[in-house]
C-alpha cells in the first residue's frame, strides 16, 4: 500500500509539473481552428484573436480554416487533437451544438465531454438584413410580406443548424410565418449571394454586414437583441418594430480538446482578457460591430452548456437535425 507520505509526494510533482508546463506556455507553434471559411464572422475574430496573442507570447498562433458541416468539422478535428494547448478553436454557437448534438448516448448533451471552455469572447446580436428588391422596411411589414408569399421568402445562413439558421427558425416559430432556409458553407458566400439577390435576408454577425449597410447595398430591418445595441443606437430591435420579445445572441468562444491542463485553459483565458481589454482590439472590434465579453472558464463552461439546452429544444421543436 502506497504511504500517505508518498501519495502526497506525487500529487505535489504533478502539480509542480503542471505549473510549470503552464509558465512555460505555448513551446512552440499554436494553431487557431475556425471551423467556417474565410470572410465570414468567426474568420475576422480569429484574425484578431490569433494576431494579438501572437504578439503577447512571441509564438506563432496561426488561424487554420477546417470548414464544413455547421462547423462540426473544425470542431472535431481540435477534438481530436494532443490535449495540450497547442490546437485552440474558436467557435461561434452553431459549431459547439454541432458538437453536443453528435454526442451519443443518453443525458443532457455537455460539450465539456469532449471540449474545454476557455473563454467567451463577443456575444453581439445579429442584424437582419434584407436585399433592397425586397419590399419592406420593418419587421411588422417583413412579417406581413412572409404572409403573403408562405415558403418563398428565402434567408440563408451559415450552414444547417447554425446560430444564423436557429435565429432564423426561432423568427418564424415566433411571427407564425413559413420561410425557406438556404444553408452556406459559411456567412461570406451567404452575404455574397445576398448581395447578389440571389437570396432575400440574412440574419447576420455584425461583423460581416456592416460595411454593406454603410454602403447601402444591404437594408436594415433590426437587430435581435432585447435591447438596442450601444454600437447600434439607430437601429431598432425586432422587438420594438414588430415581433416583441423576440432575441437572439450569437456568440463566439476560445475551446481547446477536453483534458487540457487546467493551468493552461486557465493561462490562455487570462491571456484572452488582457488582449481584450487593450484598446486597439476593442477599437478593431467596434468598427465591425463586436464588444468584447471575455469570462473565466467555468463560468464560459456554465454559459456553454446553458446555451445548448436553449438552442437544442428549439431545434427539436423545428424538427431540424443538426448533424448532418
Amino acid at each position: 500500500m502506497i504511504s500517505r507520505r508518498i501519495l502526497f509526494a506525487c500529487i505535489m510533482a504533478c502539480a509542480i509539473g503542471s505549473a510549470a508546463e503552464a509558465q512555460n506556455y505555448p513551446g512552440g507553434q499554436v494553431r487557431m481552428v475556425v471551423p467556417f471559411p474565410a470572410g465570414g464572422a468567426t474568420d475576422v475574430l480569429g484574425r484578431v484573436v490569433s494576431a494579438h496573442l501572437q504578439n503577447l507570447w512571441g509564438q506563432t498562433v496561426i488561424p487554420e480554416y477546417r470548414p464544413g458541416a455547421a462547423g462540426l468539422l473544425g470542431a472535431r478535428q481540435v477534438i481530436g487533437s494532443p490535449a495540450d494547448g497547442s490546437t485552440l478553436l474558436l467557435a461561434s454557437m452553431g459549431a459547439v451544438l454541432s458538437v453536443a448534438s453528435s454526442q451519443g448516448g443518453g443525458g443532457n448533451p455537455e460539450v465539456t465531454r469532449e471540449l474545454a471552455p476557455i473563454s467567451l469572447v463577443a456575444a453581439p446580436p445579429y442584424i437582419v438584413v434584407v436585399n433592397p428588391a425586397v419590399p419592406v422596411r420593418t419587421t411588422a411589414e417583413l412579417i406581413a410580406h412572409a404572409k403573403a408569399n408562405p415558403g418563398k421568402l428565402t434567408y440563408g445562413s451559415s450552414g444547417v443548424g447554425s446560430a444564423s439558421h436557429l435565429s432564423g427558425a426561432l423568427f418564424a416559430q415566433a411571427a407564425g410565418v413559413e420561410l425557406l432556409h438556404v444553408p452556406y458553407r459559411g456567412t461570406g458566400p451567404a452575404v455574397t449571394d445576398l448581395l447578389g439577390g440571389r437570396i432575400d435576408m440574412l440574419f447576420a454577425p455584425p461583423l460581416v454586414v456592416t460595411p454593406h449597410i454603410s454602403a447601402g447595398t444591404l437594408r436594415v430591418i433590426g437587430t435581435t437583441g432585447s435591447t438596442r445595441s450601444p454600437l447600434f443606437p439607430d437601429m431598432p430591435t425586432i422587438a420594438e418594430t414588430g415581433l416583441p420579445g423576440y432575441e437572439s445572441l450569437g456568440w463566439f468562444g476560445v475551446y481547446a480538446p477536453a483534458n487540457t491542463p487546467r493551468e493552461i485553459v486557465a493561462k490562455v483565458s487570462a491571456d484572452l482578457a488582457k488582449i481584450l481589454a487593450m484598446p486597439e482590439v476593442k477599437q478593431r472590434l467596434a468598427e465591425v460591430g463586436v464588444e468584447p465579453v471575455p469570462s473565466t472558464p467555468a463560468a464560459f463552461t456554465a454559459f456553454t452548456n446553458a446555451e445548448i439546452a436553449k438552442w437544442l429544444e428549439l431545434a427539436q421543436r423545428a424538427g431540424i437535425k443538426l448533424t448532418q
